[in-house]
């Protein structure tokens, strides 16, 4: 199989945006939009919350962060909840002050959730703690590595000393990034970092007030670097020269890993035409090569996504052409959830086929598609009126809602 071409990550501000984008042939791959300030709230900070009121009836606990800032908690995890006000027994109480994540975005209508199990996650390492009085929970199931890496890596990470250690303690994934590397004491090194902040963190927990931010996330822009996978990008492009400082400072990245770009003459944005990209990734249409095109429509319950032929030539042979069409649609829809962050429940009208090994293959192929993305996606199934089952995992707002904020 022929090596996947890698591309660019982009970081610029465009239209009162820090936008964080991978592109590959001359396409955005995945993008994250933020406020170019600060924001109070964000996803990964860690706080000493207070419980307003707990609702059995839904299973939740309502969690004050900041002033006037409540959140969403589900009362399945909070069995181990790290306690800072009482002797935790298993149980929520009105006024208990607890350590909490925020882990969701405030998505419309619904507020924003936390979580009791913390974590922090580098590069090559996430740490988690679940919680508990005799230690982690999982510290049994010693060093985790990702699925998605070699045998061979597997295997030495699973068997070094050191991480094994921290595994006692806390909860331990080396991630992607980290197969490969010639050097593993780059990632030994930051989960014991990783590991030294969060034995911080739990220290001074009860030592702090209520609505005291005790982890600050990094910016969003540093976190989107950090999550592509290295293999996709061969260099980080910038025109914020602070960024570029923070990047080198941040020990992770080198001179020939991040560029500065610096022309007044040609604009960075102008440069790789941001403009029209983002325009066609906020476009109800998606133009395929082969003349046919998808009808993406974000609504409140669910994506619905219509596959049409267009200005493709269906000739003699119908049922291969729509074959043909309707993979070229799949990848595009992979890449299209990915690009717009699209979540939840997506189903695709794809042009019907009447030979049941094509709609297999068509699952199979899009299965394969969805397998590349960072965040969860599956194919569910096919309906009774020919419509395909997707469900991804929601992480933040899509970038439509992240461009609108």
């Amino acid at each position: 199989m022929a090596e996947m071409e890698k591309g660019k990550i982009l970081i610029l501000e465009f239209q009162n945006k820090l936008l964080s984008m991978l592109i590959r042939h001359n396409r955005i791959v995945e993008i994250r939009a933020e406020s170019a300030g600060e924001d109070a709230c964000k996803i990964g900070n860690i706080y000493v919350g207070k419980v307003q009121n707990v609702s059995a009836n839904i299973g939740a606990a309502f969690v004050e962060i900041q002033k006037g800032v409540v959140t969403f908690l589900p009362l399945s995890g909070v069995r181990n909840a790290i306690l800072t006000s009482r002797k935790p027994d298993g149980t929520l109480k009105a006024g208990d002050e607890l350590l909490v994540q925020l882990v969701r975005e405030p998505l419309k209508t619904k507020q924003a959730g936390v979580s009791t199990a913390l974590s922090l996650a580098g590069s090559y390492a996430v740490i988690e703690y679940h919680g508990g009085t005799s230690g982690n929970a999982h510290q049994e199931e010693g060093v985790k590595v990702s699925s998605k890496m070699s045998k061979k890596f597997r295997h030495i990470y699973k068997e070094l000393e050191p991480l094994q250690e921290i595994a006692k303690q806390f909860s331990l994934v080396i991630r992607t990034n980290a197969d490969g590397l010639e050097d593993v004491s780059a990632v030994i090194a930051e989960a014991q970092s990783l590991a030294a902040k969060m034995a911080y963190i739990l220290g001074i927990g009860d030592k702090r007030v209520c609505f005291s931010c005790l982890h600050q996330s990094e910016p969003e822009y540093l976190s989107f670097v950090k999550n592509c996978y290295q293999s996709e990008y061969e260099e980080i492009v910038t025109d914020r020269k602070e960024i570029y400082e923070m990047l080198l400072a941040d020990g992770k990245f080198s001179s020939g890993d991040v560029r500065y770009y610096d022309d007044s003459m040609l604009p960075f944005y102008k440069l790789y035409s941001i403009e029209t990209k983002i325009s066609e990734l906020l476009s109800r249409k998606v133009w395929l090569k082969s003349g046919a095109y998808l009808v993406i429509e974000q609504t409140e319950a669910l994506v619905a996504i219509d596959v049409n032929t267009g200005k493709y030539e269906a000739g003699k042979r119908k049922e291969e052409t729509y074959l043909k069409i309707n993979l070229e649609a799949a990848e595009a829809i992979a890449d299209a959830l990915r690009a717009r962050n699209l979540s939840g429940m997506i189903l695709v009208d794809f042009i019907n086929m009447q030979k049941k090994e094509h709609n297999e293959r068509l699952m199979e192929a899009m299965k394969g598609f969805l397998a590349k993305d960072s965040v969860p996606a599956y194919v569910v199934d096919i309906t009774g009126l020919g419509l395909m089952e997707i469900t991804r995992k929601k992480k933040n707002k899509s970038f439509a809602e992240q461009m609108a904020e």
